[in-house]
């Protein structure tokens, strides 16, 4: 189970960061401000802190810096953006000249390294008008207490479409995906090792790469003046391709099942109870959330209702079986238990849809994805021939057509590549002409689709006996990396290191690792370090989930895991069918 966040947690060291750095900087007592800020701080905040807790640093309004606004002369603005040319040039707007400046004074804090050029432009145009202009290094959201994001889903477009002409930008995505790393590892206090999965393609090299040498310069010029050594800790560097099974299996654990079959957008989960529509945020100050959310959901439809009954048992307003219908009116009787109960209607809500969904079609999907995926059915018996597990998908009616295109790529991963003749054949028969490229793009993440690959798939860890449901047998890759990184097992062929390597990350000191006692390694790791991940082009929940589980399971060594986004399986199907489609057909989110 995870630790509360208040305790250890990624979003209450960013909060920390952000009022040392930003409020106490421009603190007055018993001054009020008006806060601005764009679309990326925006969400960075919201990751990580509350209205109150902004009223509390003296905050009375927050505005978004590019929308009209009224202008409030007589108090000072608190301006907390990217240092991009639309959100400078949003800020220059306020402060066009004396008669017409929207606030009193200006105080600026950038996430991160702002280029000469907008540095210069602001000086040039109102420095009169700014108090405090300040790089804070904290260009990432917090999504969870062990998950961050860069917040950059087009990456994957940049990082993985094969059209030459996309060079520059995907350099630039680079620059600016290393920049954030660095303000990962800032805001941690970090210098780690910086390591990378050095096949099949070249991206994490080159990240790495970047990483390395922003790090170096990051720790010559940081705030003290002070050359920070490498910390205990290490940073590895993916590629998304390195498991291709992980993103389009159904998951059962909670979290990862609710996204993937029930339209939550943006952690927002609509449901009904009482005829009325509601909303709630699956989020991390909701206890009973991070205790179930990684959960398998046979586990968690048993420890709900159990937890209704603790908290009705107190009167006994309900009798027998606990239902929806019989909360809703043990609320009404007891307003005090109404918050409690809320968030369990909530969660018992959200496991019902999710077993709606699973019951007539996906749990009979679930044994055959399974069996392709492992290539053992549930008893260990060896998958002769993984066409006639995926057949019968094929074949019902009821699976649409990115079910099928997911049972499909399974069979493929499976078989490590098929002939022309055969995929050909699987998209006639299915008649997913128009998606295929769901299919065959995969090859641009260095995933073999066709023609099959000559080099075996890599070995798997033996798990067969760790207790699992029969329908959750795989487990993500991710997690024998983390483990083997943890344990000093990952061979340095295939997983390099971008530095000269300290003895602290290899166990080895002077002589080599067979000869010295593995405990000093371990003690160096009982200092508390930290892995951290990145993984380019999206992580899953399962993988997200896997983070928690090691870390709680080697309690000396922290697993923090980030992406450029975080994959539901049919948002990654869509980006990947988009990869060979010139850049003017694909719409981005973010801006420059």
């Amino acid at each position: 189970m995870a630790p509360p966040v208040t305790e250890r947690g990624l979003k209450s060291v960013v909060w920390q960061k952000i009022k040392a750095t930003v409020f106490d900087d421009c603190k007055k007592e018993g001054e009020w401000k008006i806060m601005l800020l764009d679309d990326f701080t925006t969400k960075l905040l919201a990751s990580c802190c509350k209205m109150t807790d902004l009223l509390a640093e003296g905050i009375t309004v927050v505005e978004n810096i590019y929308k009209n606004r009224e202008p409030v002369r007589q108090m000072k603005a608190l301006y907390f953006i990217s240092p991009t040319s639309k959100s400078v040039d949003c800020f220059l707007r306020d402060f066009a000249s004396k008669s017409e400046n929207k606030y009193k004074a200006a105080y600026i804090y950038f996430t991160d390294f702002c280029p000469d050029s907008l540095f210069n432009k602001i000086k040039a145009s109102c420095s009169k008008s700014i108090r405090r202009c300040k790089e804070i290094n904290i260009s990432f959201i917090p999504l969870e207490s062990q998950v961050y994001t860069l917040d950059v889903p087009d990456a994957f477009y940049y990082c993985y479409s094969p059209d030459p002409g996309n060079a520059n930008g995907k350099d630039a995505i680079m620059e600016a995906m290393a920049e954030q790393i660095v303000t990962v590892c800032a805001t941690l206090d970090e210098n780690p090792g910086v390591r990378y999965k050095s096949k099949p393609l070249d991206n994490a090299s080159k990240l790495a790469q970047l990483v390395e040498k922003k790090l170096e310069n990051y720790y010559k010029i940081d705030e003290k003046s002070l050359i920070k050594g490498k910390t205990h800790s290490q940073l590895i560097i993916i590629d998304r391709g390195f498991d291709p099974v992980s993103t389009v299996l159904h998951e059962l654990t909670f979290q990862a099942m609710a996204y993937d079959l029930l339209p939550i957008e943006n952690d927002t989960y609509k449901y009904k109870t009482d005829g009325k529509e509601k909303e709630a945020i699956l989020e991390e100050d909701d206890d009973l959330w991070v205790r179930i959310r990684h959960r398998h959901i046979a586990v968690v439809l048993e420890e709900i209702p159990k937890l209704m009954k603790e908290i009705s048992s107190t009167k006994k307003a309900t009798e027998g079986k606990t239902s929806l219908s019989a909360l809703t009116q043990l609320m009404k009787k007891m307003p005090h238990f109404r918050k409690q109960i809320t968030k369990q209607v909530v969660h018992l809500n959200l496991a019902e849809d999710c077993m709606n969904k699973f019951k007539p079609n996906i749990e009979k999907l679930c044994k055959s994805e399974q069996d392709l995926a492992l290539g053992t059915d549930a008893e260990g018996q060896k998958v002769k021939d993984s066409m006639r597990v995926l057949l019968p998908v094929l074949l019902n009616k009821n699976h649409d057509n990115y079910d099928k295109i997911r049972a499909i790529l399974l069979y493929i991963f499976s078989i490590n590549g098929t002939t022309e003749e055969n995929l050909d054949r699987l998209i006639q028969n299915v008649k997913i002409e128009n998606e295929s490229d769901m299919i065959r793009n995969w090859s641009y993440l260095g995933v073999p689709i066709v023609p099959p690959s000559q080099q075996s798939k890599p070995l798997r860890k033996d798990r067969s006996t760790e207790e699992t449901f029969q329908l959750s047998r795989w487990t993500p890759f991710i997690k024998d990396i983390l483990e083997d990184a943890i344990d000093n097992r990952l061979d340095s062929k295939e997983w390099p290191y971008c530095s000269q390597c300290p003895a602290v990350w290899n166990g080895s000191g002077a002589v080599s690792a067979r000869q010295k006692p593995r405990t000093n390694y371990l003690e160096d790791r009982k200092n508390g370090s930290k892995l951290i991940i990145f993984v380019i082009g999206g992580i899953t929940y399962s993988e997200m989930r896997c983070a928690y589980e090691v870390s709680q399971a080697h309690k000396s060594c922290e697993v923090i895991i980030g992406s450029t986004h975080i994959l539901t399986p049919r948002k990654l199907l869509d980006d990947i069918k988009m990869l060979n489609k010139p850049k003017d057909k694909v719409s981005f989110i973010k801006d420059e």
